[in-house]
């Protein structure tokens, strides 16, 4: 094209122009949202028209284009570096964003993004003549395709943040369903919202450590009738398009991934289904690396015919929120009776819909029918609406006093004024006025939910509404899991809680995996009541073990963060008691995961178990096992090191979660054992040879121009070697698992079977294997 264009990330053909997203590192050109046209009718695009600049940095930008459903403008998806453009307060997102977080954030260790703050990433609704834009949905890391199904619902690919591997606060890669209003949860740092807070919105699929690029429906792709439905999505750093299933349920939807395309490498950027020949195409490439494209067509036996679709009707759940939607940046009187009988339904995405109605009208007209509501859910959605409109959170004031040196971000304490006061006391009177041990489990979080924005919103109550607040939360603490431990511990930290020492070294120590035992502890670290001699020596030898610890690039640091924070909080006279344990803390023996179970384990004899005893015992031994000692168990085997299992473990080997729909015990001994008689081909390492005969055997993560990196040990994410291509002689897949084949030499008959009966129950402690 004869214009001046350039680093172009998303562009699509709409009302007989052009339309482009531009993320120019370089700054050649201004970033943002462009139009080119054909100027004189000669068929040749010869016009740009900036319609938008929008301030971008990095790869985090503006990226794709895509035209909303009704045809009558288009979405802009943006990464978090691109600095938020003017929006109206009419948008369907309200500007109530905050980061909201009632404890003192770490920011990332390696200081990325530490400024950045809400509403990070964002999707943006333009007018047709690209004029308006309106903030649709946000709290996206880096989102970079967008695609609209059958039913006109917009899909995207969110990003994780790879520095927080084996942390609790990392996020995987995420398929979300993008919503009028939608919260989406990034934050920076260690500050990043988990799925349970009721202020965001979950993902739909959950996939993995990567990094998105395109994606795209199989509408129109001859390929067998499941694939021309499922959703594309593209992995650069891992080399992968997965085929996502996806199915409507309530308001939203759920969906199970699968590989589809794998290579090593193969930096996979964008694809499209051809209209006409019905093949899928993919282009590869990115920082510097060779570009290339590909055609993918069906070869087999299964019918390619285009399935004929019956359109399915719309839910009630979905009828009821794009009803919901309607309200969303705007003002009207019927609003509140229209969202209020959906801020108690059972579908999580009905009650964000009406929660965000709510947060668009002026909070006086329906502040009081919340307080005199009797329904648990819908009264504590609408106060969770007022708790965030009737004041800012205090990272977003412009009163900022002294930075915090490591983030730059002031003030973090509020301000509030009489009548925030007055409304901060009612608000937890009433939260307290419920029986908690009545409420369900998502009725409790909500309830926590609203007490740390309205503490870190409204500051602290007096000392009599602290002692209110501390004695209701710790009747609850600890809980029976992790999410509401989580909220608990933050909150009763915050609160300087004198029992919340005791009781949150015990959930440590009873913890079984590493990131549950990090989310306590990072609450801890801000807690100055209730330490006894003993319970400092248990939050020192916690610092010496973490130390061996592993995740990603800044895994180290966050465990440093912690340290230092919880250091600050001892007296001078705890420094001098503790003082050689201290210092150990501070400079720790590290081991690795192996070394760690070796020491667990040390003084018993390996057995060498074969498959025949260890299945003839689970045959019959399968009943009255121990789930705690199985999750115990599953933790001191280094089985987390690799393995995610519920809300924990790595992301380096196959999710164990679902495993019980998937093996019978037989069949997982099997593959422990045997762990090289099939590797799953997603996790399965690769073996390059270079040109000088040396080999490295691990997993390709990254490609930067000539340098490709591999992770050399599952079990440390950050443990990397990089090299560059032109040595490479050849790449062949591994036929050894990365898995030891040992795993259960130094375990009893009944600890295996306790730890196989965990595996297989998917979380479910009162599954039929623990029944007398």
């Amino acid at each position: 094209m004869p214009v001046n264009i350039r680093a172009i990330n998303g562009m699509t053909w709409a009302f007989g122009a052009l339309y482009a997203g531009v993320n120019d590192y370089e700054k050649k050109i201004p970033s943002g949202f462009y139009r080119l046209s054909d100027s004189d009718g000669d068929d040749q695009l010869d016009k740009v028209e900036l319609l938008r600049a929008i301030e971008s940095g990095g790869d985090h930008g503006v990226h794709k284009v895509v035209v909303t459903p009704d045809r009558q403008g288009f979405y802009l998806i943006c990464g978090n570096n691109a600095i938020k453009t003017e929006t109206p307060a009419t948008s369907p997102v309200a500007p109530l964003w905050g980061d909201d977080h009632l404890l003192h954030r770490m920011p990332d260790g390696r200081g990325h993004n530490r400024h950045v703050l809400a509403p990070g990433g964002i999707v943006y609704r333009i007018s047709k003549d690209g004029k308006t834009f309106e903030t649709f949905a946000s709290g996206f890391r880096n989102i970079y395709g967008g695609v609209l199904n059958r039913a006109g619902d917009l899909f995207t690919y969110d990003a994780d943040m790879e520095y927080d591997f084996n942390t609790p606060w990392y996020r995987p890669t995420r398929v979300n369903h993008v919503v009028s209003g939608g919260e989406y949860g990034w934050r920076n740092g260690a500050g990043k919202y988990p799925e349970f807070y009721p202020d965001n919105l979950p993902a739909n699929v959950n996939i993995g450590p990567g990094s998105p690029t395109g994606i795209a429906f199989g509408y129109g792709a001859k390929f067998p009738a499941k694939y021309q439905e499922a959703l594309y999505i593209m992995d650069w750093s891992w080399g992968k398009i997965y085929a996502v299933q996806l199915k409507p349920q309530g308001a939203s939807y759920v969906g199970v991934k699968e590989d589809f395309i794998q290579g090593a490498p193969l930096p996979v950027t964008d694809l499209a289904i051809h209209p006409q020949d019905g093949a899928m195409y993919f282009a590869i490439g990115g920082r510097k690396v060779q570009s290339g494209l590909y055609r993918v067509t069906y070869v087999g036996k299964e019918s390619t015919d285009t399935v004929k679709l019956q359109p399915e009707a719309p839910s009630a759940e979905v009828l009821a929120r794009k009803a919901l939607e309607q309200y969303h940046g705007k003002q009207d009187p019927k609003a509140a009776d229209v969202a209020w009988p959906h801020l108690s339904s059972s579908d999580r995405w009905l009650r964000f819909a009406a929660r965000v109605v709510l947060e668009h009208q002026p909070y006086a007209g329906w502040s009081e029918r919340a307080f005199a509501e009797q329904n648990p859910t819908a009264r504590l959605e609408a106060f969770l609406a007022l708790a965030r409109q009737a004041a800012p959170c205090p990272y977003h004031t412009a009163k900022a006093s002294k930075p915090d040196p490591r983030t730059g971000i002031a003030p973090t304490t509020a301000e509030p004024t009489a009548e925030q006061a007055a409304l901060r006391d009612r608000l937890l009177a009433a939260l307290r006025a419920d029986d908690f041990t009545k409420l369900t489990q998502e009725q409790k979080l909500l309830n926590l939910r609203v007490a740390q924005i309205v503490l870190h919103r409204y500051g602290k109550p007096d000392d009599a509404g602290i002692a209110a607040v501390t004695r209701y939360y710790d009747a609850a603490y600890p809980a029976a899991n992790f999410e509401l431990n989580w909220l608990l511990t933050e909150t009763l930290s915050f609160l300087q809680s004198p029992t919340l020492a005791a009781k949150a070294m015990a959930v440590v120590a009873d913890a079984g995996s590493q990131e549950p035992e990090m989310e306590i502890m990072r609450s801890l670290r801000m807690l100055k009541a209730g330490w006894t001699p003993e319970l400092r020596e248990k939050q020192l030898n916690w610092f010496v073990k973490a130390a061996s610890y592993r995740g990603g690039s800044s895994f180290g640091k966050f465990i440093e963060f912690i340290r230092n924070d919880s250091l600050a909080t001892y007296s001078p006279e705890e420094l001098t008691r503790h003082e050689k344990l201290v210092a150990l803390a501070k400079n720790p023996p590290i081991k690795s995961a192996y070394e760690n179970v070796g020491a667990i384990f040390a003084g018993r004899t390996p057995k060498n178990w074969t498959l025949e005893e260890l299945s003839a015992a689970a045959s019959t031994g399968m009943k009255g096992r121990d789930f705690e000692n199985g999750r115990k168990i599953f933790g001191a085997a280094a089985c987390f090191a690799c393995h995610r299992y519920g809300n924990a473990g790595g992301m380096n080997g196959p999710d164990l979660t679902g495993a019980g729909g998937r093996y019978s015990p037989h069949d997982l001994l099997d593959q422990i054992i045997n762990p090289s008689k099939e590797i799953n081909e997603q996790f399965a390492p690769v073996v390059v040879t270079k040109q000088d005969g040396t080999t490295v055997t691990g997993v390709i993560v990254n490609l930067n121009g000539d340098t490709v990196q591999i992770n050399t040990d599952l079990s440390d994410p950050d443990q990397r070697v990089g090299f560059d291509r032109k040595q490479v002689k050849s790449i062949e897949v591994s036929k050894v698992s990365p898995m030891p084949p040992m795993l259960l030499s130094m375990l009893t008959k009944d600890e295996v079977l306790d730890l196989l009966a965990f595996v297989l129950s998917g979380g479910d402690k009162n599954g039929p294997a623990f029944q007398k």
